[in-house]
């Protein structure tokens, strides 16, 4: 008997369902919660960082959870939501700590590297699968947390240097780029998990599901990055910019 993840057994077609576990909701709203306190005391505003626990939500809450168990690309279609849509939100508070603000971009940008080819190497990623919802967990809170790291990293990056911006937006677009790449050319299926009686029904087959997972993440992922780059090589080329770096 397999063991059921802990989004549920792969669902078939229409049978996708929300995902309400108690732990779950709790955890969102006591982060929800936190983060508002944090920009209170700050002064700040807290829409965006609202609409980043919102986002986050969508990825963990919604039937997106349920159709990843069956589908490679709705996974990175989730891992997606996280690292481009809720972490730039969840940004803007997180980039009002001390520890972040001391921060150069490297350090970020390397954890965040590490930990999105650790978890879409076939052993790792097989065993967020598992029934006691370990790694599933470590999965989702270390991408958010690292990619959340890296993009408050990014916001704060002093205006007088944004080569440092360009570079470090460069390089997570040129890591993510290949990984997607690796995926969308692999010669055959690397993830056991997504079978064919599991991916079959909705029209795919294991290669295909997944060749669609590394697409997304090569062209949506690189393309966020490029705008970013584009965005720091402007700074870098105005005059102001380059007598005072």
């Amino acid at each position: 008997m397999n063991p059921i993840p802990f989004c549920g057994p792969p669902p078939l077609p229409g049978g996708a369902v929300w995902n309400t576990h108690p732990i779950l909701i709790s955890a969102l709203l006591l982060g929800a919660a936190a983060t508002l306190l944090l920009v209170r005391r700050a002064g700040q505003g807290a829409a965006w960082p609202m609409a980043g626990w919102a986002m986050l939500a969508l990825a963990l809450v919604s039937p997106l959870c349920s159709l990843s168990v069956a589908l490679f690309s709705v996974r990175v279609t989730q891992h997606l939501v996280v690292v481009l849509g809720a972490a730039p939100l969840l940004a803007m508070a997180a980039m009002r700590l001390r520890s972040v603000a001391r921060c150069g971009i490297a350090a970020p940008a390397a954890a965040f590297a590490v930990l999105l080819w650790l978890w879409h190497a076939p052993g790792p990623y097989a065993a967020t699968f598992a029934a006691d919802g370990i790694a599933y967990w470590m999965m989702h809170v270390s991408l958010a947390f690292s990619a959340t790291w890296f993009w408050a990293a990014l916001l704060r990056v002093d205006p007088a240097r944004p080569l440092a911006a360009t570079v470090g937006a460069l390089a997570t677009a040129i890591q993510m780029g290949v990984l997607g790449a690796l995926l969308t050319f692999a010669p055959r299926p690397l993830y056991a998990v997504h079978a064919p009686d599991v991916t079959l029904p909705w029209g795919y087959t294991p290669l295909e599901d997944q060749q669609l997972g590394g697409l997304l993440m090569w062209v949506p992922g690189g393309l966020l990055f490029v705008l970013v780059l584009a965005a720091g090589l402007t700074l870098a080329l105005r005059p102001g910019a380059r007598t005072a770096s």
